[in-house]
């Protein structure tokens, strides 16, 4: 956006940058008070309800003038500043925010009209470009990077009034699940913390994003997905997200493990939210709730297999609900689904990383080597993939040996992917399914720690998220319900076919009519 660009340049205030060598909680806070006696952070309006606060709505009262964009992103900001535990941040842009801002309620006044994200505080992924702030990825080699324009993601956010808040926290280099990065905090353990219990995992690797948006502090985002990267941290932090049909977003400035399986996506407070930024990114014509009477979905057995018990319980409720609403159920068979899958993800992943990682470090001019990249990367679960993986193009064969990647990766792209796109697309035509529904991940978020980055939970966390990605379909994910247990958020994901995003989004609106609303973390 033009005025928040023209405002970073006049005005060079300071912003929170989170060290590698990480800070407590004390060094933020006091941070985000000098800012606040200085000025830089004082309401100027009524105080926004963010607890109950979706982006449309935020938008929406904007522009009608019961608040302004100033009091909005104050209120996000102080709520960050009040959340250092979640390590949800790598770069906190706090008095450029709040001048955007300011600068954004000028600008519709002078203009008499609103944009279709007019003053909305956003966060966006460290390992997308924002420009003038650092583009860390997350790992210590690129702590001082800084792209000189947006991706082009984010250029069409803010082109529609958006204001970038900061840039989060993920798991390192996008490789894991988890979001226990050792590179970088900002409360007094390591990892990115789930918004409902801090002692738990957020999931990754969009990490930061869903431990924000699920704690309110910011009600949209956008992340990146090779494998489940919005769709697991929304599913653990009880937000909506959207992997679209891989191609249909630019993967321009953005740090990449697969040009095959990446692709960026909208991470928000609620459906109706992701509609709207997905909307903007694509320029796509608005799409209303589906009629669920007239939505057919599949039940896949293997996607339902070994749930822990508050899973199982808030599916069964979920698939109830939906058969009482009009949703078509209907049990359907996808043979060798998992096996397919199996020879797909590894291999394209830890295979393409090589090249594409390094090729991203020259393009953009960041002064990095590959070699110096793997060097450098703080957390062991990253650090011991790159070195015995990516670097030497090896896959893990059996008995703990490793294999050469190139074969098995030419396999998977002439025969193993081939023939799991065919089985979707023959799936989705036989049953006229407008998707399959499935729980996002088998699991609640475990506690956090090194051992949720262990190859064991990564494999099992990515279990369903993962077969839809290596076939390059859109999926959504939207919370559920709680834990009856843990009291932990439970997702549900609609993969459809390809390049029918629009119909999904739709879906997900009508499933998010009938499954209501999430309630937020308790304060």
């Amino acid at each position: 956006m033009q005025i928040a660009s023209a405002t970073r340049a006049s005005v060079r205030e300071p912003r929170i940058r989170f060290p590698h060598v990480a800070r407590g909680a004390g060094s933020a806070l006091a941070a985000g008070a000098a800012l606040a006696a200085s000025g830089a952070a004082l309401a100027v309006g009524p105080v926004p309800p963010i607890d109950t606060l979706t982006a449309t709505e935020a938008v929406r009262a904007v522009c009608e003038g019961r608040f302004d964009s100033q009091s909005l992103m104050h209120a996000y900001l102080k709520r960050a500043r009040a959340r250092p535990d979640l390590n949800a941040f790598i770069t906190l842009d706090e008095a450029p925010a709040l001048r955007a801002a300011s600068a954004a309620d000028t600008s519709r006044s002078a203009r008499g009209k609103c944009l279709p994200l007019d003053g909305l505080p956003i966060v966006v992924k460290d390992n997308i470009h924002v420009a003038g702030l650092r583009s860390t990825a997350g790992t210590p080699a690129l702590k001082d990077f800084e792209p000189p324009v947006d991706a082009p993601v984010v250029r069409k956010l803010r082109d529609a009034g958006a204001i970038v808040m900061g840039k989060t926290n993920m798991h390192e280099l996008a490789f894991g699940i988890s979001g226990y990065n050792t590179a970088f905090k900002t409360g007094e353990s390591y990892g990115v913390r789930n918004a409902y219990d801090p002692t738990r995992m957020a999931g990754g690797s969009s990490s930061g994003n869903g431990a924000a948006i699920g704690a309110r502090i910011a009600p949209a985002g956008i992340g990146t997905d090779t494998g489940g990267s919005v769709r697991i941290p929304c599913a653990f932090n009880g937000c909506a997200a959207l992997r679209p049909t891989v191609g249909r977003y630019s993967q321009m400035g953005i740090e990449p493990i697969s040009h095959t399986r990446d692709t960026a996506g909208p991470m928000a407070v609620s459906m109706q939210d992701v509609e709207l930024l997905d909307r903007v990114i694509t320029g796509d014509a608005p799409v209303q709730a589906a009629d669920p009477a007239g939505v057919r979905l599949g039940v896949v057995a293997p996607l339902y297999a070994d749930l822990d018990a508050d899973t199982r319980a808030a599916m069964d409720g979920a698939l109830a609900r939906l058969r009482a609403a009009g949703v078509t159920l209907i049990d359907v068979e996808m043979p060798q689904l998992m096996e397919l899958a199996g020879k797909v993800g590894f291999p394209l992943a830890l295979f393409e990383a090589h090249d594409d990682v390094a090729g991203y470090l020259k393009y953009y001019s960041t002064g990095v080597t590959l070699e110096q990249l793997a060097e450098q990367i703080a957390s062991p679960d990253v650090k011991s993939t790159f070195e015995n993986l990516v670097l030497p193009r090896k896959l893990p064969g059996p008995d703990g040996t490793t294999i050469d990647a190139r074969p098995v990766y030419e396999a998977a792209m002439r025969d193993a992917r081939p023939a799991l796109q065919r089985l979707y697309a023959d799936t989705f035509a036989q049953h006229r399914l407008d998707g399959i529904v499935f729980p996002t991940v088998p699991a609640v978020a475990m506690p956090a720690g090194p051992e949720s980055s262990s190859i064991e939970n990564f494999v099992r966390y990515i279990r369903n998220t993962d077969p839809g990605s290596d076939a390059g379909v859109p999926g959504i994910t939207l919370p559920v319900a709680l834990g009856e247990t843990t009291r932990l958020p439970v997702g549900v994901e609609v993969d459809g076919p390809a390049g029918s995003d629009r119909r999904l989004v739709a879906i997900g609106m009508a499933l998010e009519n009938v499954f209501g609303r999430l309630a937020p973390p308790g304060r």
